[in-house]
């Protein structure tokens, strides 16, 4: 059975906004969808977030696959690193990747931008990355208060992915952000 393990982002939840339509969608369509509650949303930390997804995942193939929004995106990637089997494909939500992916407009204040800064600076294998994802799209929104637009050359560049832009989704946020996103739908069923 092909999976999906869906990843919110920094302060987010498994079930709330499009997580929880996606993943009522997916399921409708055969998939089983796994949405963890990752630790620690308030203060999230790479380790901790890459081994909630160890965990969860289980044994990862060409049948499995990722949403990941936000934080989730980073979450996702660094798993990745850590993987020597290929998985199906990865849709990456409001993602960013590298130092300078961010703005200071990114954070509400210097304790958000301290909290980050080891997302932003430990460096990710990208080359690791593209061996274990079959293939990789980003979705991105013209509108992003936190995530500038730039960062789907970077996506492209460093990842080869495929790049979506949206109109005014913002940061496609859980609490006021769209509450379906049918284009990950879309992108999921061609990757599976």
């Amino acid at each position: 059975m092909k999976k999906v393990i869906l990843v919110h982002g920094w302060q987010g939840y498994p079930d709330r906004g499009w997580f929880k339509w996606i993943k009522a969608e997916l399921e409708y369509k055969g998939f089983e969808v796994i949405a963890p509650k990752m630790p620690d949303t308030n203060n999230p930390k790479i380790g901790p977030w890459v081994s909630k997804l160890n965990e969860v995942v289980g044994d990862a193939d060409e049948d499995t696959h990722f949403i990941g929004h936000s934080m989730g995106c980073q979450a996702i990637l660094r798993y990745l690193e850590t993987v020597n089997t290929r998985v199906g494909g990865v849709i990456l939500v409001a993602g960013f990747i590298e130092p300078g992916s961010l703005t200071e407009e990114s954070f509400d204040d210097e304790e958000d931008l301290e909290m980050a800064r080891p997302w932003l600076e430990t460096p990710i294998d990208y080359d690791k990355v593209k061996k274990a994802a079959k293939k990789i799209v980003a979705i991105f929104s013209d509108d992003d208060p936190y995530v500038p637009l730039f960062n789907a050359s970077r996506f492209e560049d460093k990842l080869g992915a495929k790049i979506i832009i949206k109109e005014k989704q913002g940061h496609f946020s859980q609490g006021n952000g769209p509450k379906e996103v049918p284009t990950v739908v879309k992108e999921l069923l061609k990757l599976a």
